[in-house]
Formats: structure tokens, sequence, C-alpha cells
């Protein structure tokens, strides 16, 4: 079991509008799901329900049900599911509070009342697990953005979390530190077996890592399967949701057998080129 939900609708206080319109969507255990969708379409909104800030600190009209590792977020606190489900934030900033990286990542599992001993412990393997060593007494201002996104996220693993949601992780990142932040993600899936939802607009990083895509228009999913499955339907463009270069490539070379083929990376492009000149 990891997350189960069941016709979820979600209107905030003070609005009319359904920001989420009977969503249904099972993501297993160990499962890397991407979820896209042109702005506005509700995909932080629909973060916010797997932790329970929707709807313990966002109010508004919740119909239907979320359950996270058999959790109904309506009926447990934020604390609780926070132990369950891990959330980071696009701007790293504005979850970092303490004065210190090593501080930190002690934070979350203080507030828990965590024994003292299994904190060390805790944050020591998360310090190395990171390559958090060297910034263990530096204070979250003084960091690089990728810094910063890297101590975000071994603070919500100090909470152990079964499932972790990253709101747009590399938003405000350079293309080499969003490499890196996209590879500590697939290594915590690949080793730890963390289930991850992955909400992302840089898409030529991250399709070669998911198994799965969502797509979110309006409040509904729109589409969901394999990446190369979702980009072969022109739907997805039509949206809003940009296509990958290497994909719009291909699909402009004058082979017919290329033009029909979907790589979800340049090196995946490279071979099925290579494959077509040696026929």
């Amino acid at each position: 079991m990891s997350i189960e939900i069941n016709g979820l609708s979600f209107t905030y206080s003070g609005s009319d509008t359904k920001v989420l319109d009977d969503i249904s969507l099972f993501i297993p255990q160990g499962a890397f799901v991407g979820l896209v969708g042109p702005s506005g379409c509700g995909k932080t909104t629909l973060a916010r329900c797997l932790n329970g800030l929707i709807p313990h600190f966002h109010p508004g009209d919740l119909e239907g049900s979320v359950i996270v590792q058999g959790l109904n977020s309506q009926e447990h606190q934020a604390h609780e599911l926070a132990q369950k489900v891990g959330l980071v934030f696009q701007n790293p900033e504005n979850q970092l509070v303490a004065p210190t990286v090593e501080r930190e990542l002690a934070f979350g599992p203080e507030n828990l009342g965590v024994p003292r001993d299994e904190i060390r412990q805790r944050v020591e393997t998360l310090l190395n697990q990171n390559n958090l060593l060297e910034l263990r007494d530096k204070a979250p201002y003084e960091l690089s953005g990728g810094e910063q996104q890297r101590v975000a996220i071994a603070a919500i693993l100090a909470l152990e979390p079964d499932i972790l949601v990253l709101d747009e992780p590399t938003a405000n990142l350079d293309p080499l530190s969003a490499f890196e932040i996209l590879k500590l993600i697939a290594k915590l899936n690949q080793e730890m077996k963390i289930t991850v939802l992955l909400i992302e607009h840089r898409l030529e990083l991250v399709l070669p890592l998911i198994q799965e895509l969502i797509v979110l228009d309006n409040g509904k999913i729109l589409m969901r399967g394999p990446p190369a499955e979702v980009f072969n339907n022109p739907s997805v463009s039509e949206v809003g949701v940009a296509i990958p270069r290497i994909i719009q490539l291909m699909k402009q070379l004058d082979n017919p057998r290329i033009r029909a083929t979907t790589p979800l990376s340049v090196d995946e492009a490279i071979g099925m080129i290579l494959k077509e000149v040696r026929r």
C-alpha cells in the first residue's frame, strides 16, 4: 500500500471553483511517478492533500478520501502524516528553520519525540548519504540553491517517510544542480524503495527516471501511463505541457520509423538513430 485517492475534489474557502475535481488514483509502494500539467491545474493542491496540509491547514470543501500508508488524511493530523509523507517545496528556503544544517536535520525528529540517540544516528547517516558532512555546521542561508535543496530533502528523510512528494524541486537550480538533485531522488527510490511523486517542468531531466507520468488539467487526470505512451498522445501538448526537445526533434526527421519513436533521453535517441542507420 502507498497512496490511494478516491473521488477527491477540493475547493478552497472563499472560492466557487474546484481546484481538484473527482480524482481517483493509486500509486503502489516503491513507484517513481511524475506529475505534470499547466500552471493552476491543481498539482500543488494535490501534493498538499497527501501530507495533510489540506484539510488541516488550508481550509476548504473536501470530498472523497486520501489514504496514505493506511492513514486517512481527514482522520489523522499533519504531524502523524508527516511520518508517512514528506513534502519538499519548490523553494527550500521556505522550509529551512534551524541555525545549522545539523540542527535542521535533527529538528523534525526532535519535534516528534524521537529518542536522542536515534536522532544522532539518523543525522549522521543522512549527512553521509547526502554529501552534507562538510556543510554540517553551516547556516542554511549560506548555502547554494542546490545545497539547500539537498538539506531540505535530508531534513524530510530524517522523519523516515515512506513517501516523498517533491513540488518542482529543481525550479530555481542551474542544470548541473538540478541533475544532481534528481539523481539523488532516483537513488532514494531505487535503494530505499521510497515512493516518489515528482512535480516537475524540466522533463528532459526527469523522463528517463520515472516509471509513470500523470497529466493533470483543470483539476482532472487527463491521462496517465508510461512516459513514451503519454507523449504519443497529442492532447498533452494541447493542454500546455511542453514536449521535450529530443522528442520534438525526432518527430521532425524524414525517416518514418524514427518519427514513430518516442525517446526519453538523448542517449536513447542516438541509439534509435544508429540502429536505423545500420539497417
